[in-house]
């Protein structure tokens, strides 16, 4: 298929499964423009208490989202064999591409300060608030940083379910995946209840996405009522900047990869797995593009089917990069619109809870807005606290999704094909000839 039917195919995707958010955010922002909460209070309270409805049920479906996903996850690598070679280079090369990620957002959010461009949308009694608790959280760590350390470790992990004490329950969850994965057959019923747990969120959370559209919409009129239409304005700063950190990792961070670890040319693979590419901008879904993403590695990047059942599977849930760059400026972007400083030590923390946090999302759209809530958990805020700047997050996050979830397929071909050529399971001969291609799409 020539790159123009795979564009026109990627618009028409985009546009059919999207359309909805697309209006919503447009009517929105008639709709705000129409009704300024200075002369409508009651149509503006309306439109937050929607908006702030739709934020809850999404803060709903975090933590058994989170527990489900990273014992699944881990517990599918299966026996030793597995978890050894091919399953730790996978693991060093998602970690290269994902570093490289939450650097690129933290460097981009702490040179150009996206966020102060918003202050004066925020409520100054909720800026106050939200710096308040912040600050409360930052002294208590800091007055006893053995005590934050050792606190991490659950002494009860139900208990930190309970109080939705993300750390603890990510290190608990981690180590039990690992003694699952670990102990072999004997682990089907444990795992077995977590698929259903992590189906039945995913089902939950294509729920709550029904609910995309009017939640969208009351957000996007409630951030226009308040502010005007000059809001779009002010954020078009953080979105650039979103875009500019998804160019630097597709052209610099994927293309070093290769460079480093094998004797490919990324041009190549990008050019034979285009269509994986199209169709996951269309469809904002890393798992609802994964048989397309395999059907391109097979056939036309040459990587053997071994490599992509095991590599590309995990990727599509676990591997996010993209995510976790978007995650990091969001986190800085958030903070600095609240009037929140955050230091080196904190914006690190950041960091490290982006790329668990990522690697945690569902390969659906949206799902990076859900667990975001879980970075934002280490600085003592949440959604909720911050309801005026999520719901600006809420009027371009589409669009983001739809470019994030290009890169993180993007990423999981590239990290399939470096490991492909490093076991000698890939077809350099069927790469490099476009005529022996077979159609995907």
């Amino acid at each position: 298929m020539k790159i123009q039917s795979q564009i026109l195919v990627a618009l028409g995707l985009g546009a059919k499964r999207n359309w909805h958010i697309f209006f919503a955010i447009i009517a929105g922002a008639i709709v705000g423009a129409l009704f300024p909460a200075a002369n409508h209070p009651t149509v503006n309270e309306i439109f937050t208490f929607a908006g702030q409805v739709f934020i809850r049920l999404i803060q709903m479906v975090v933590i058994p989202l989170v527990v489900s996903a990273i014992i699944v996850g881990i517990a599918s690598l299966g026996d030793g064999k597995q978890l050894g070679k091919i399953g730790l280079k996978m693991v060093l090369y998602y970690a290269f591409v994902t570093i490289a990620a939450v650097v690129i957002g933290a460097v981009l959010g702490g040179i150009f300060s996206p966020g102060t461009n918003l202050e004066g949308y925020i409520s100054p009694q909720q800026a106050m608030e939200a710096q308040q608790q912040f600050n409360a959280t930052a002294a208590a760590q800091k007055e006893n940083i053995t005590n934050m350390y050792l606190n991490m470790i659950p002494s009860n992990p139900i208990h930190s379910l309970a109080n939705g004490d993300m750390v603890p329950i990510i290190i608990f969850v981690f180590i039990l995946g690992c003694a699952l994965a670990v102990i072999g057959e004997i682990n089907r019923p444990v795992v077995s209840f977590f698929e259903s747990i992590f189906a039945s969120t995913m089902k939950i959370t294509d729920w709550i996405m029904v609910l995309a559209m009017p939640g969208i919409f009351a957000l996007t009129a409630a951030s226009v009522s308040n502010y005007g239409l000059s809001v779009f304005g002010d954020i078009s700063k953080f979105l650039i900047l979103i875009f500019v950190g998804f160019i630097l990792q597709l052209t610099v961070i994927y293309p070093l990869l290769v460079k480093l670890f094998s004797k490919l040319n990324i041009w190549s693979i990008y050019r034979a797995s285009a269509e994986a590419m199209m169709v996951a901008f269309g469809t904002a879904s890393s798992s609802a593009t994964l048989p397309v993403t395999i059907a391109c590695c097979e056939r036309r990047v040459g990587i053997s089917n071994k490599i992509c059942s095991f590599v590309l599977p995990l990727g599509a849930t676990m591997n996010m990069d993209a995510t976790a760059l978007f995650q990091t400026l969001c986190v800085i972007f958030l903070t600095q619109a609240y009037g929140i400083q955050l230091d080196f030590l904190t914006i690190v923390m950041v960091c490290l809870f982006a790329i668990v946090a990522s690697s945690t999302c569902a390969g659906i759209p949206g799902a990076a807005l859900i667990t975001i809530a879980l970075v934002l958990k280490i600085l003592g805020l949440t959604p909720e606290q911050l309801v005026q700047g999520f719901a600006i997050l809420f009027t371009i996050d589409r669009i983001v999704d739809m470019t994030r979830t290009m890169l993180n397929v993007t990423s999981d071909i590239v990290v399939a094909s470096v490991i492909a050529d490093n076991e000698n399971e890939i077809d350099r001969e069927l790469l490099s000839n476009q005529e022996t291609w077979k159609e995907v799409v």
